[in-house]
């Protein structure tokens, strides 16, 4: 299944914002363009006080995105920029459909009216200065639509902590101005998708959170789950019985390498190649749910005829 699309924010706080600093930033942006996998790039200015300066970059996968970020050329930029005073004031956070944002992150899409840009950003400014006087408020960032015909303009918050964000986002203050910046949208705001470690996927849409269907994540880890514990028993079982553990520790041991495995590794990969499946609301039609099974089931077919046919990966010819 085909990679989403990753944006890179880099957050500015310029001793002089002027014409050296946009300068600075074109030359950062048009290197990014020459790199591979590049899509846009964006540049966010503060529109109120508790705004920052930013940079986003969005390529058409991690992977990419990456590569740009690790890149030479990125690195040489930014060491000029620091000596004229344009420093970044914290890392660079990254925005991947089906990831969490960073700790204390919040990424908030809006589907702005046209015509009502204006309005919107008074409802921002209103808002960035609410949650400024919150503890832990450590700056704001408004990225624009890449092209003027788009309208999907995304706001990006920063606190010291997840519960100081959360606290912001449940609080009464909040949800009291939220009324007026609903006027200037098309529909509702969304909290940027999120995946568990067991493949399901978090969205919220409308005002209401959506999670992957059970049966969806049921199969997922199923498809996972299988192979795991087969490789395990073929390789690690046999070397633990060869040092004489007992059946009740090797399997204890083998059991939290399985989910050692799956949680960090296998899971978090598998999530991404079904990602529009798994989505509550981009997966929900019967066709992409029908057509999502039938692929897991073909797995599941390719997984057992492996197992049944190829004897060297058959664990239980390998016990005494």
């Amino acid at each position: 299944m085909p990679s989403s699309p990753a944006t890179a924010v880099s957050v500015f706080r310029p001793e002089d914002s002027g014409d050296g600093f946009a300068a600075w930033l074109h030359d950062l942006h048009a290197a990014a363009a020459s790199t591979p996998g590049f899509v846009s790039a964006v540049v966010s200015t503060p529109v109120a006080d508790g705004f920052d300066w930013a940079s986003a970059v969005t390529f058409d996968s991690e992977e990419h995105l990456h590569g740009w970020l690790d890149g030479g050329e990125r690195a040489s930029l930014l060491r000029s920029g620091a000596k004229t005073g344009h420093t970044r004031v914290s890392t660079d956070l990254l925005i991947v459909d089906g990831h969490a944002p960073s700790t204390g992150v919040g990424i908030i899409a809006h589907d702005v009216v046209d015509g009502r840009q204006h309005d919107f950003l008074r409802s921002q400014e209103e808002l960035v200065a609410l949650s400024s006087g919150f503890s832990g408020f450590e700056g704001a960032v408004l990225i624009g639509p890449a092209d003027a015909k788009e309208s999907r303009w995304t706001s990006v918050l920063r606190f010291r902590t997840d519960r100081q964000l959360s606290e912001w986002m449940q609080s009464d203050t909040r949800h009291q101005a939220l009324p007026m910046l609903r006027k200037q949208l098309v529909g509702e705001f969304s909290v940027i998708t999120h995946s568990t470690p067991f493949g399901s996927i978090v969205r919220v849409e409308d005002g209401k959170a959506r999670v992957t269907p059970d049966w969806k994540t049921a199969m997922l880890v199923l498809l996972v789950l299988y192979p795991t514990v087969m490789t395990l028993s073929r390789f690690l079982g046999p070397l633990l019985d060869d040092l004489g553990a007992e059946p009740w520790l090797s399997m204890w041991l083998s059991q939290i390498c399985s989910v050692g495995l799956m949680t960090y590794f296998f899971m978090p990969s598998v999530t991404g190649w079904f990602r529009r499946w798994l989505d509550p609301i981009d997966g929900a039609s019967r066709t992409v749910s029908f057509v999502g099974a039938l692929i897991v089931v073909a797995v599941y077919a390719a997984t057992l005829g492996l197992f049944a046919s190829v004897r060297w990966l058959q664990f239980w010819d390998y016990f005494d």
